[in-house]
């Protein structure tokens, strides 16, 4: 009968024409981006996220800015390997399984200021890359010592086997916003934005990657401190109180970037290259907030979970655990909401585990990459 079945399910599936992709058993994930995927490696380098980050699931914090789990954290889960541990973490980390490059506040170009200066990581995705390749040639020369590196390292097919990930580019539109750029200059640097992407795809490459899942850049005129600090262009709001002309300068970066993947196809025949539209599933959230989480939706999506003061419980000053001293006491002033599970914004930047919940569940069996390939058969293009 088993059998039987499964033969109906294959004829029906080839009679409605329906791509058979078959899992790719992923060994490793390596991961390039910015805090939307950031795992640890900023809080390794400059000091740890603060509580009540993590207080969702981890229940403590964990070097993610989020209440819980980031989407990369979930595409792992799925595709049975651990969460992965940053690059820049020394302690108890396991990179058998992959990597994380990602910091939050990176960028694809080189913001040539110090964090302090501009509250841009410096680990852009040129440092990534070179980081990256650093990996490769120490943790093989290292694995060879044998013994408890065997454990904890790589071998080295797992390279050309692993998925490759990236999420970044947010930062470098709010960058030149936060820079007092105009949109006209904002947009005039795409270009280098996407020659610098292609160029470092192509390094990537050339190390040994062969399977490549790119998410675009999310609606970053719904993030309250896009609209907070640039409160001159967010005067001109869309329908649901999103930054109108923010979301415009997303979208322009999107189609480029679209188009730089479709190009690396041509270049990079060997490769599967998947575009990803994380966008959509994003303003989806904002735009239809009730019909989402279990049936129960989310509530006021443009309001930060956890956070201090003003329309969107969002203070440039005093973010999510932010304290005030009085009488020589920390007082907690960026305080979680009561239900984090209900809000889709965490901390007026980054999303909460909900929202990365359901962006995952949308994402992941491809209904929203190009071509239509499911995650978990990412090593192959229809």
């Amino acid at each position: 009968m088993a059998t039987y079945q499964a033969l109906l399910t294959l004829t029906i599936l080839l009679l409605l024409n329906v791509p058979l992709v078959t899992p790719c058993n992923f060994p490793a994930i390596f991961n390039f981006g910015d805090s939307n995927s950031d795992t640890g490696g900023l809080s390794a380098a400059f000091g740890a996220a603060p509580p009540p980050n993590g207080e969702t699931f981890f229940k403590r914090p964990v070097g993610r800015y989020s209440d819980g789990r980031l989407v990369i954290d979930f595409i792992a889960n799925s595709l049975g390997l651990p969460y992965l541990n940053a690059y820049l973490d020394s302690i108890g980390t396991n990179f058998s399984h992959g990597a994380n490059f990602a910091t939050a506040g990176s960028t694809i170009r080189r913001e040539n200021r110090t964090l302090f200066q501009s509250g841009y990581s410096p680990f852009s995705l040129d440092v990534q890359t070179w980081q990256f390749n650093q990996f490769i040639g120490r943790s093989q020369y290292v694995y060879e010592k044998g013994g408890i590196y065997r454990e904890i390292l790589p071998t080295q097919d797992i390279f050309s086997k692993a998925l490759y990930t990236f999420d970044i580019g947010q930062n470098d539109l709010t960058s030149g916003y936060f820079s007092n750029l105009t949109t006209m200059e904002v947009i005039g640097y795409m270009p280098d934005l996407m020659q610098r992407f292609t160029n470092l795809v192509k390094v990537i490459y050339d190390l040994g990657a062969r399977n490549f899942w790119i998410h675009n850049t999310g609606p970053i005129g719904c993030l309250p401190y896009v609209l907070v600090r640039v409160p001159t262009v967010a005067t001109k709001k869309d329908q649901i109180g999103c930054g109108k002309v923010f979301n415009e300068v997303a979208q322009l970066f999107n189609a480029k970037l679209k188009e730089t993947v479709g190009q690396l196809r041509k270049e990079l025949p060997s490769a599967t290259l998947i575009y990803v539209d994380v966008y959509s599933v994003k303003y989806e959230m904002f735009k239809n907030p009730g019909k989402h989480v279990c049936f129960v939706g989310f509530e006021n999506p443009l309001v930060s979970c956890c956070g201090h003061g003003g329309k969107y419980n969002y203070d440039v000053n005093a973010g999510c655990g932010a304290t005030i001293r009085v009488n020589n006491t920390d007082i907690l002033l960026g305080k979680s909401c009561p239900d984090p599970l209900k809000k889709v914004c965490w901390d007026g930047i980054h999303y909460t585990e909900a929202a990365n919940r359901f962006i995952f569940e949308q994402i992941a069996d491809g209904k929203f990459s190009d071509p239509p390939v499911p995650l978990n058969s990412a090593c192959k293009s229809l």
